[in-house]
């Protein structure tokens, strides 16, 4: 029986959720069932080096290396249709963002940033059975690649991101499965796209606790220094908004305050870095609360700390606090629209009202209560989270 042929396409390979999850589909996937290419629109990124073998990476295109680089470098490269596109596309968000005071305009960005380069854009002439665009949004599959049938991922929380809904609708069309990573971000997009119902699912991000165990041991050493007594405290994200770090810096400054011995380490980028440094340095939090920069694995962090925080505002199904489950650390999330989907109050995390004082609240009773704290360790330890099963829904969809 002939392989049936698999297109996977993403942006690239940078330090973060999406990429990880990708990570873990692609180390899943049974390569004796299915022949994989993988699309990457540009051939770069901490985790290149976490690509198993079975996946078939195409060329870089450089059309498609455009959506990773600054309007300037693509007009410099000789790509003046696309960066004309990006000029009008982030001209007009901006407006639009101003106007209706959205906080996060960047998504507005990126939908217009592929809508309008689109007619320049060059189509692949490989057929294929079935497209999966792993990261929205999903016009590359949609207009661009030849299959019987195609498949969107969803990884956000649409209820938090400001789109052109006629523009969304007119994608998602073009796609016949969509899937989501978790119960409440399905909820979510579908009470703005009611129509899709039908066709969207949910599969979990795939992670294995044996790998995740396995490079949580590391031979580098790591910048956290703990000392008698201190608490450390740890979150893995990108420094945007959507991921609340500057209520973390300020809910650090609270407890230091209120007498509590703790220091705080971030791991990961993005593009409030400076935002968030000039936070630290305000509010004297120089030796207290760190940005740690890029990981290839965060890991080795999350194992070293006594009480893991995801302070974020929004979404779709935020791996680092399943890794931090997976690691046996008692967490403290924000109750975020999907926050339920990802842990159980007080069972397996703490879940906090999504403000600087709910952080603060949260910190505070996981240092206080020991028993507390030990009963969430105790819960975490006794469950299994892998899901290595959730590729078969994928089969299921694929086969269908």
């Amino acid at each position: 029986m002939m392989k049936k042929k698999i297109l996977i396409s993403s942006f690239d390979l940078a330090v973060g959720g999406v990429e990880r999850s990708l990570i873990g589909l692609l180390q899943t996937i049974d390569y004796k069932k299915y022949d994989v290419d993988l699309m990457l629109f540009k051939h770069e990124g901490e985790f290149f080096s976490l690509l198993p073998s079975g996946p078939n990476l195409l060329d870089e295109d450089p059309h498609y290396s455009t959506f990773r680089k600054s309007i300037k470098q693509i007009i410099k490269e000789g790509h003046y249709q696309i960066g004309i596109s990006r000029l009008l596309a982030k001209t007009l968000s901006s407006f639009q963002g101003h106007i209706k005071k959205i906080d996060e305009p960047g998504y507005l960005t990126i939908q217009y940033g592929w809508e309008m380069s689109q007619p320049f854009l060059p189509k692949l002439h490989k057929e294929y059975d079935v497209a999966i665009g792993f990261l929205w949004p999903h016009h590359f599959i949609g207009e661009k690649v030849n299959a019987k049938k195609r498949i969107g991922w969803i990884h956000t929380d649409y209820s938090n991101i400001f789109v052109n809904k006629k523009l969304e609708t007119r994608m998602w069309n073009k796609v016949d499965r969509i899937v989501a990573v978790s119960e409440d971000c399905s909820k979510t997009f579908l009470k703005f796209f009611p129509n899709f119902k039908e066709k969207t699912t949910v599969i979990e991000n795939i992670l294995s606790p044996e790998i995740i165990h396995e490079q949580a041991i590391s031979e580098e050493p790591i910048e956290i220094k703990k000392s008698p007594g201190r608490t450390i405290l740890v979150t893995v994200g990108r420094l945007s908004h959507a991921k609340g770090i500057d209520r973390a810096i300020k809910a650090c400054r609270e407890l230091l305050n209120k007498g509590y011995d703790i220091e705080w380490y971030v791991v990961g980028y993005g593009p409030l870095e400076h935002d968030l440094q000039n936070l630290i340095d305000e509010l004297g939090l120089n030796g207290r609360f760190f940005l740690l920069g890029k990981k290839i694995n965060p890991y080795p962090y999350i194992k070293a700390c006594d009480i893991y925080v995801q302070p974020s505002r929004y979404e779709g199904k935020a791996v680092t606090v399943r890794e931090a489950q997976i690691l046996r650390k008692p967490v403290v999330i924000t109750n975020f629209p999907t926050a339920r989907s990802q842990a159980l109050d007080e069972y397996d995390a703490l879940i906090t009202p999504m403000n600087i004082e709910g952080i603060v609240t949260g910190v505070q009773r996981l240092i206080d209560d020991e028993q507390l704290r030990e009963q969430l360790i105790s819960n975490v330890s006794e469950n299994f989270y892998g899901n290595e099963k959730e590729v078969e829904k994928l089969y299921q969809i694929i086969e269908s």
